[in-house]
């Protein structure tokens, strides 16, 4: 088959394009599951710390298989992720941009995590299978590392470079972060990435971290025990959000993981009661459309596809779900935080931060 472009010319029938469809999204596949090979094996890495390679090179670096190293290196080239110099054995290498997204995990454009989450999720291919026929779920514990590591790396260059300026671009909330002795809690806090760069913006404030998976409580604890400028003034604690202690936060936030709580107005009510007299509640989630419609753009397909496959079936494997799922609209959060006792719901005016929209909620 020919490209896209001529898939949708108009001399096309509806079924070549179609088809034509399948086969890019294929590519696409075989492309995240390289990346992941790439990332997983630290040939990405290799090659942007160390340099080019040939395969035997490469697999002498990285200890792997010189017959694998020159299936993936050819591989690589021939999609077009990697450069490569003709000879008898040729030499690969990763451009400048190719570093940023594939090696560089303090970039914004790193997305070799993103490979990692999607391979984690198809992984449970049999047993969402299962859940779809029987209705119950999987829990984000069963998605284990990929999952875990791919969700953390992928958003930690956003807190790292842009959580600072997006906050403190709402004076009122800058100003309750900024209080002597402010005390912060973050709710969902995955692998500490948004509790680190919290404490390094405000350092007057304490900041609690609270989770409820325990891989992922010592995920954060191991990354804020490599931060030693803010560890001491940052606690990640294993317990459910909807246990937070009464009275004394400036703020409580919870950084995209609402729509997987399988009970979100119970969490928000207790974040609710736990906010000081005048204090906040910032709820970071993903940007989807206000309303249903199809066809949707690429933000859209991507929420629907995290929904599909981690963010739905996590909500559905705990009793009394609400099941939002990934693609939880302004409406939806806004009846949750009602429901939870909140009298105030605001979309902030913070634009250009990933695939994200801010909420305030106040009592």
């Amino acid at each position: 088959m020919s490209s896209t472009a001529e898939a949708l010319s108009p001399e096309r029938s509806p079924a070549d394009a179609l088809a034509q469809r399948v086969v890019d999204a294929a590519l696409g596949t075989v492309d995240i599951l390289s990346i992941y090979l790439g990332d997983r094996l630290g040939w990405y890495r290799s090659l942007d710390v160390d340099g080019p390679a040939t395969a035997d090179e490469l697999a002498a670096r990285t200890g792997t298989n010189s017959r694998y190293t020159r299936e993936w290196l050819e591989q690589q080239a021939v999609t077009g992720l990697l450069d490569v110099a003709d000879g008898e054995h040729p030499s690969f290498a990763l451009s400048r941009a190719g570093a940023e997204v594939f090696a560089d995990e303090h970039s914004l454009a790193y997305l070799a995590p993103l490979a990692r989450l999607l391979c984690g999720a198809a992984k449970r291919l049999p047993e969402l299978l299962e859940a779809y026929r029987s209705g119950g779920g999987v829990g984000w514990a069963r998605y284990g590392r990929d999952a875990r590591d791919g969700q953390a790396d992928m958003n930690r260059p956003w807190y790292e470079h842009s959580l600072a300026d997006a906050l403190g671009s709402i004076p009122e909330v800058d100003r309750l972060l900024r209080a002597p002795g402010s005390m912060l809690a973050d709710l969902g806090c995955g692998g500490g990435w948004s509790t680190i760069a919290l404490a390094r913006a405000y350092p007057e404030a304490t900041v609690r971290g609270v989770d409820i998976d325990r891989a992922t409580v010592e995920l954060a604890r191991a990354n804020v025990a490599a931060a030693p400028e803010v560890a001491v003034r940052v606690t990640v604690t294993e317990a459910d959000a909807a246990a937070l202690p009464r009275g004394g936060y400036q703020a409580v936030f919870a950084f995209e993981c609402v729509h997987d709580m399988p009970r979100p107005v119970e969490v928000l009510a207790a974040a609710r009661r736990a906010l000081a007299p005048g204090g906040v509640m910032i709820v970071m989630d993903e940007a989807v459309a206000d309303t249903f419609a199809a066809p949707g753009d690429e933000t859209e397909r991507l929420m629907y596809g995290f929904s599909l496959t981690v963010c739905l079936p996590d909500g559905m494997a705990h009793p009394a779900s609400v099941a939002t799922g990934t693609v939880m609209r302004a409406d939806t959060l806004r009846r949750y935080a009602e429901a939870a006792g909140f009298a105030e719901f605001e979309v902030l005016p913070i634009e250009d931060f990933g695939f994200w929209r801010f909420y305030l909620l106040r009592e």
